[in-house]
């Protein structure tokens, strides 16, 4: 096998001139406990742009450009948390029976402790604290590799892991019952399309936001109501929507649609939101959130079993794939450029 390989080396924080296409970067070589994976293809995430942006500190203070969990990133770091593949070897302790499977990647390193069983709080990312998926091969340990038995292509698995995992993991904190209705915000993106098909498959009504012109998609993945997003309007939802009529608000989006959406929870409603794409600071009326009982959930990622749950529901057929176009690695910069302008439908994939 070649020692080297094509990737993208994310060389510092800031914009996309930071990532530099090579084709001589040394191949990994897996050490006890891990597995050497061909990577199939790999998903692009607003992950990978905030982490390269520094976007996870506080931009105001001195040297406030940070990676995943508010920490220094180490560079040259290869990209790229949406793997699907073949692992190609193994480390030592790993069976060589796992040789030739496909696999998809769990992108969390958990760090369990008694204060967070689940390791969220200190868990580490693939393509963050350790390398990712932007390259031909990657090196992870065997456990966050998991098998996997579909019909299914490495393009359209490279979908799912963390726009899936981070819906599942919402859906779980945020409690939702069959039967409940949930309003999606950022429905046709990755995470808010993965959130409409799982609140379905909990059982739930679910009321999806989106772009004009993405109302149909949106239905064939089992919306029951769309809401089209106008911009420029913060409270275009109450136009749809009486006030206290949604048990869960999922949000993905912040900005000035969030008073709105503690106006149309009801009673002992819950928001829980995993992202800001229209801004992280939002205006909060604390008298809505104590008078009418309200909770606030914070979610990142997800637990092992949400991950396992997404495996599951690929096996089935119950989740689909939503790639909207693939691109080469070589041309990442190309990708994410897209991936900012959103005039797609569901996720972006690379393919090295």
């Amino acid at each position: 096998m070649p020692d080297i390989m094509k990737a993208v080396l994310l060389t510092g924080y800031g914009g996309p001139d930071k990532l530099e296409y090579r084709e001589d970067v040394p191949k990994p070589a897996p050490g006890k406990g891990e597995v050497l994976i061909r990577i199939g293809a790999a998903g692009v995430n607003n992950t990978d742009l905030w982490t390269r942006e520094g976007a996870y500190g506080e931009p105001d203070e001195e040297g406030g450009a940070s990676g995943w969990q508010e920490g220094g990133m180490q560079f040259p770091r290869i990209q790229g948390l949406d793997i699907a593949g073949t692992i190609e070897a193994v480390g030592a302790t790993v069976p060589e029976s796992r040789i030739g499977k496909r696999i998809l990647v769990n992108f969390v390193l958990y760090h369990p402790s008694e204060k967070d069983p689940d390791g969220l709080y200190y868990s580490d990312v693939v393509g963050s604290e350790c390398d990712g998926g932007f390259a031909e091969y990657v090196t992870l340990p065997s456990e966050n590799a998991k098998a996997i038995q579909s019909h299914y292509s490495d393009i359209e698995l490279a979908s799912f892991p963390c726009a899936s995992v981070t819906a599942e993991g919402m859906l779980h904190r945020a409690r939702l019952n069959a039967g409940e209705k949930i309003l999606i915000t950022g429905a046709t993106g990755g995470v808010g399309s993965a959130l409409v098909q799982l609140a379905k498959i909990r059982g739930a009504e679910v009321w999806a936001v989106g772009s004009q012109g993405k109302e149909a998609p949106l239905k064939e993945l089992g919306a029951d109501h769309v809401i089209t997003r106008q911009s420029g309007n913060p409270d275009y939802l109450l136009a749809t929507l009486a006030e206290e009529s949604i048990d869960v608000a999922a949000d993905v989006v912040g900005g000035d649609s969030f008073p709105a959406l503690l106006k149309i929870l009801r009673r002992g409603g819950r928001y829980v939101t995993a992202g800001a794409i229209a801004g992280p600071k939002v205006a909060l009326d604390l008298r809505k959130l104590y008078l009418k009982h309200l909770e606030l959930i914070g979610s990142t990622m997800g637990r092992q079993a949400d991950f396992e749950a997404v495996v599951r529901h690929i096996e089935t057929g119950a989740l689909k794939p939503q790639v909207a176009q693939t691109f080469p690695l070589s041309q990442i910069r190309e990708a994410q450029a897209a991936f900012q302008e959103k005039k797609f439908f569901g996720k972006l994939v690379l393919v090295p």
